[in-house]
């Protein structure tokens, strides 16, 4: 039987730990977990929220003989009421011999679907995970960490970045040098992490300020550190988005050099990206930026 890059993975709640007045990890268990892709770093997995009552439709999203394509075609097709929110979350430790994984939440009320499921999860509630098979013979994608040869990195977001970036810093080889910069709600929610020597890490505290305020600043700051040096930015044209459009741009591993990975609020991330590379004169092709969610809407599915 040959299996498609992304399945649906039946689980539930194994633990839920408390990382901080606005993190939880949530840990789900599943014997499907065994085949778990387990490329780790910023992979991103896609959570099918249950309705209140616990309830999914089914739309096919379990039947190991049909692609995403074709259930999440039939899934928009369904009446408001029927269609499960979906939403896009990264893996913070996939142990696919234990068959858990673990998920880290930001909590920010219950306003939002994934976040109002997480406050009121509890032991033994199911969660549908659609994930990397690593029994496909096709690339599943959905990692965008790409540093290739890159000699110094710099890595930047805010929370909601903050379990990929957790990820990828504790994946970085000894030897890496750079900047890492996380900005969070409240000085509570800086997180243990273990870093190479060469890699600073700065906890931002945003407090009551506005966000992505503190973020800009300290990237503005390492910018000041680093000095204006490298591409010649000339000939560099960035287009200002589309309020519509998905910003999201990811270059193929970058042959030496520097490297900076920028993941979060839209409009934050967008301006940063255009810092690097019009004001610090780094090469665009050098440049993975995510626009994870945009201020004032919620994602779409």
């Amino acid at each position: 039987m040959s299996h498609h890059p992304y399945r649906t993975f039946r689980t539930t709640v194994a633990r839920i730990t408390a990382l901080s007045p606005h993190f939880t990890r949530i840990t789900l268990q599943g014997d499907d977990l065994a085949h778990f892709g387990t490329d780790g770093l910023d992979q991103r997995i896609k959570l099918i929220i249950p309705f209140a009552d616990g309830s999914v439709t089914d739309v096919g999203q379990f039947d190991e003989t049909q692609s995403m394509t074709e259930w999440y075609r039939r899934w928009r097709e369904l009446p408001d009421d029927k269609r499960n929110p979906i939403r896009t979350y990264t893996i913070r430790s996939p142990r696919p011999e234990a068959r858990e994984i673990d998920i880290d939440f930001v909590l920010h009320g219950t306003e939002g679907p994934a976040s109002a499921w997480a406050t009121g999860a509890r032991v033994g509630d199911a969660l549908a995970v659609v994930g990397p098979d690593s029994r496909s013979d096709q690339q599943g994608g959905g990692i965008e960490w790409r540093p290739g040869a890159a000699t110094s990195v710099l890595i930047a977001g805010d929370e909601t970045a903050t379990p990929a970036i957790c990820s990828i810093v504790e994946a970085l080889p000894a030897h890496a040098v750079g900047e890492v910069c996380i900005e969070v709600p409240t000085e509570a929610d800086a997180l243990e992490l273990t870093a190479p020597e060469g890699v600073n890490v700065r906890w931002l505290a945003r407090g009551s300020g506005a966000h992505g305020v503190r973020l800009s600043a300290a990237v503005h700051e390492w910018g000041v550190r680093r000095g204006a040096r490298g591409a010649d930015t000339a000939k560099e044209t960035l287009s200002e988005p589309d309020a519509d459009e998905v910003l999201w741009e990811v270059p193929e591993a970058v042959d030496g050099g520097e490297y900076a990975w920028l993941a979060g609020e839209a409009g934050t991330i967008t301006a940063l990206r255009r810092h690097l590379v019009r004001d610090l004169g780094i090469d665009r092709r050098s440049v993975a930026f995510m626009g994870y969610w945009r201020e004032g809407r919620a994602e779409a599915s």
